[in-house]
């Protein structure tokens, strides 16, 4: 009938709209994105060449396969796991009343694993249910530094740092929950790093699909699959290999460069100059991930990085069967941390018994000085931009693949494969000039919660417990009174 004609794609316009962006404001749009986010020109450049002449790429994410890479042994590291002496407690409680540390909370994910795929801001999740109510990662890693601050006299400063895909959210969320009532200085730390996806190299392609673990198919969807690979093959070839990907939405070409940046991005959008200028005793961080749910200002770790005196004091826990991604090691003699992306294969990983558990105490000024940096430099933007960028050049780059949709209207899209890279901030422990130390810390401690599923065991284990115990909910009710020099920085 003609009255209901073209009513079905209508309905798939209605369910899955495409942009209504003419060709030219989405590169407007794409370009005004990169410039807002930091988008570093001149390195992007060289990693699309390094890509294009094959000094990177997926099989090169892997360390050399004569590598020597041996498990780290008891003597290579403290073992906190029943605690430490009674010294250390003492220097890091003279550190925390001397307002010398603040915390760094990473919180530019969007937990695809969180969700099996969905978008969401995994900081704003009320996960559990702790001290009566549920509650989300931001509310319960502030309310462990109300704890501490208690504890010792002198507030912590507490940094939330942010991506593109996060930082809208978060803002407005801790604006209406006036920071949960945290009374000491509370920063949000936008990222200022970001990436611009690529069309893959047909190498890459043939490498993920020829040499990486598949699926085995009957005949006649093998046919069909490698006819699929051929397609997207003639693709990559037509589109220009290692060229732009910018033939999508803005948000599609996008990508975010890996966790290595959340540190220099601290340098490079002014928060450490705002901590420093706020609290010139300042010496120390404690960085670690949103969903490290029991990690906390510990006095006596806090003590024994200073003692040490060590630039990066990693904390690390003993390998479960199902924590994947690398851990710590002596590659070529050195104890380092190693990523799952660059061991030559997946055996050796089992075989390393402690898991980086992403939780890192750093000294602020030898970490400068890695950087070619001093306090008084952190004023100067173009300085600091060339610093970051020189270290950059000394990281590994992991490149990998990510499918992205492009939607066409009346219910059609179509599924690319893209290349995009990251830089990861374990990787840092591989610097020879800087003093690295280890802690293998209780699970309850170091465990990350990347999935739901985890959340029963989490509960009946006594860790939900455990994270309630180290939580200091008197001031920290959404809405509740904000005093002293809180503050949020946008």
């Amino acid at each position: 009938v003609a009255e209901f004609s073209g009513m079905v794609e209508h309905l798939f316009d209605h369910l899955l709209p495409r942009g209504q962006e003419k060709e030219t404001d989405r590169s407007q749009s794409l370009e005004g994105l990169l410039e807002a986010h930091g988008f570093d020109r001149v390195q992007h450049e060289q990693i699309q060449a390094d890509l294009r002449g094959g000094r990177i790429g997926l099989a090169q994410n892997r360390l050399p396969a004569s590598s020597r890479i041996e498990d780290a042994g008891p003597d290579d590291l403290l073992d906190a796991t029943h605690g430490l002496a009674e010294h250390y407690r003492e220097t890091g409680m003279d550190a925390l009343a001397a307002g010398a540390v603040a915390v760094v909370s990473l919180a530019g994910g969007v937990g695809s694993r969180w969700t099996k795929g969905a978008g969401v801001v995994k900081a704003l999740n009320p996960f559990s249910k702790l001290g009566g109510r549920h509650r989300s990662f931001i509310e319960v890693h502030l309310a462990k530094s109300l704890r501490a601050g208690r504890a010792s006299g002198v507030m912590p400063a507490h940094v939330i740092t942010t991506s593109y895909l996060t930082h809208a959210a978060i803002e407005a969320h801790i604006r209406a929950a006036k920071n949960y009532g945290y009374p000491g200085p509370m920063l949000l730390s936008p990222g200022r790093s970001i990436g611009l996806r690529l069309v893959p190299m047909e190498r890459d392609l043939r490498f993920a699909w020829e040499e990486m673990p598949q699926q085995l198919l009957d005949e006649q969807a093998q046919k069909v699959r490698e006819s699929l690979h051929a397609t997207l093959i003639a693709w990559a070839r037509q589109m220009g290999e290692g060229g732009n990907y910018t033939d999508n939405l803005p948000v599609q070409c996008l990508h975010p460069v890996g966790h290595w940046y959340e540190v220099p991005n601290l340098l490079r959008n002014g928060t450490l100059l705002r901590l420093l200028e706020e609290r010139p005793g300042l010496k120390h961080l404690m960085v670690h991930n949103i969903d490290t749910a029991g990690v906390d200002l510990d006095a006596a770790l806090l003590g024994y990085h200073i003692e040490e005196g060590s630039a990066l004091t990693t904390e690390v826990i003993a390998r479960h069967l199902e924590d994947r991604g690398g851990g710590l090691a002596r590659v070529d003699g050195r104890l380092r941390l190693v990523e799952g992306l660059a061991l030559p294969n997946d055996e050796i990983e089992s075989r390393l018994s402690y898991y980086n558990s992403a939780t890192y105490w750093v000294d602020i000024d030898q970490l400068l000085t890695v950087f070619g940096l001093s306090r008084g430099d952190l004023a100067d933007t173009e300085k600091l931009n060339e610093a970051v960028r020189r270290l950059t050049t000394r990281m590994p780059t992991y490149i990998t693949l990510k499918d992205v949709k492009k939607r066409w209207g009346k219910g059609q899209e179509d599924v690319f494969p893209v290349a995009q890279f990251e830089k990861l901030w374990g990787d840092m422990t591989g610097l020879p000039e800087l003093k690295c130390r280890f802690v293998v810390v209780p699970r309850m401690r170091g465990q990350q919660l990347k999935e739901p599923a985890q959340l029963d065991g989490w509960l009946r284990d006594g860790s939900a417990a455990y994270v309630e115990g180290l939580c200091g909910w008197g001031g920290t009710s959404a809405g509740g009174p904000q005093t002293g020099d809180g503050g949020v920085a946008g």
